[in-house]
């Protein structure tokens, strides 16, 4: 058993971890290393969800459009889910064509497919294509807004409270830098919201023959390097916000501005935020689930005397560039294991400790099947053992 221990442990600081999954452990850099024109802000790498720096992310506050991201993120899990197609056809209420602020300039009545509002959504932050999506997958806006909600605390953002599903100033209606971050997070998983994101500039055809002009709201996809998504937001009562990514040598970055007081200060910090995450950090090498772990745990009643060891799940870890990571392992394995074994039946877990400080716990799993031992499985062990002594 020590020298599978010990073999875990070396085979382990040759990956890493899965840290701080709900957006919660603490920041790596603190204080923050870069001005911020923003009361809150946070920076973080979606791949390990690990935090680069943040300020005041957990203050409830008004976000203007940038509530989109949940409404976006809906859209996006409907076509993966077969719930929905982009060829799809939806008809507008006049719910969702007597919207304000932002549109498409939808009519009454005017149907339109369901990427045409997506690319709405995404490219032009269009309050009348959100709405005319919410009631095409769930009925009706409030019963949208009912499962923005519930889709928020799915994901754990706890303190974020949808009133409606375009971020108009609503009485009630906020979340935070960290909430934002988790489900940005989550909507850029899904490769439909970067087949539209990217779009710098565009248009909608209406039935009528009308053509309204489509532009991207996130300029930064245009003047910052390695930028592909991201939403802003604004109103007098929410101040300029931005969420915005962008990936650099295969590492992704969330950088996410709340509040700013003008426009060119959210792009000026969202690019200072990502132009540090980028200069001074890196992916460490990830471990992929199914890596088999070198020995073998003991099985007791078996087929077989013991079973071999794999890890469960993906592992990275973010860390500082030019250092080597002070990463450590405290494993937890029975001595033995009772059969029968199914293949991937968690049989321990190794906690990475990174810094001193616990980021992750990973499955040990056994990589391989062992049945129970029968009467004739016994009986052929010891006549084995009899003739080889």
């Amino acid at each position: 058993m020590k020298t599978i221990l010990s073999l875990i442990l070396a085979f382990g600081l040759i990956f890493s971890s899965a840290a701080a999954e709900n957006l919660t452990g603490e920041a790596l850099v603190n204080p923050v290393p870069v001005p911020l024109l923003c009361p809150s802000a946070i920076l973080i790498e979606p791949e390990s969800g690990q935090i680069i720096f943040e300020m005041d992310a957990d203050e409830k506050r008004p976000v203007a459009s940038v509530t989109k991201i949940m409404a976006i993120l809906l859209a996006c899990e409907a076509l993966e889910e077969g719930r929905a197609k982009a060829d799809d056809i939806v008809t507008v209420s006049k719910t969702a064509a007597g919207m304000g602020g932002s549109q498409v300039l939808l009519d009454v009545g005017e149907v339109q497919p369901f990427h045409v509002l997506l690319k709405s959504m995404i490219v032009g932050s269009a309050n009348d294509a959100t709405v005319a999506m919410g009631e095409y997958l769930y009925g009706s806006h409030p019963l949208f807004v009912d499962r923005m909600n519930e889709r928020a605390k799915e994901l754990g953002c706890t303190d974020t409270h949808f009133v409606n599903s375009t971020g108009l100033p609503a009485e009630g209606h906020y979340t935070t830098a960290r909430d934002v971050a988790r489900m940005a997070r989550e909507l850029f998983r899904h490769d439909a919201y970067f087949d539209y994101s990217t779009i710098w500039l565009d248009s909608v055809s209406h039935p009528d023959g009308r053509e309204t002009t489509l532009t991207n709201t996130n300029r930064l996809i245009r003047l910052y390097d390695g930028c592909d998504g991201g939403k802003t937001g604004s109103t007098s009562e929410a101040g300029y916000c931005l969420c915005a990514t962008a990936q650099r040598g295969g590492m992704r970055l969330i950088a996410v501005v709340l509040g700013a007081l003008n426009s060119s200060d959210r792009f000026d910090t969202a690019s200072a935020m990502l132009d540090y995450g980028f200069a001074n950090y890196r992916l460490y090498p990830v471990a992929q689930s199914g890596a088999k772990v070198k020995g073998e745990i003991p099985v007791t009643g078996g087929d077989e005397d013991s079973v071999p060891l794999m890890l469960a799940g993906d592992l990275t870890l973010l860390v500082k560039k030019g250092g080597t990571p002070d990463i450590s392992l405290n494993p937890t394995l029975p001595e033995s294991i009772a059969a029968p074994v199914e293949t991937g039946q968690k049989v321990g877990s190794v906690e990475v400790l990174f810094e001193g400080k616990s980021v992750a716990s990973i499955d040990v799993v056994a990589a391989e099947s062992v049945s129970r031992q029968g009467f004739g499985d016994g009986l052929a062990k010891v006549v084995r053992k009899w003739l080889f002594q």
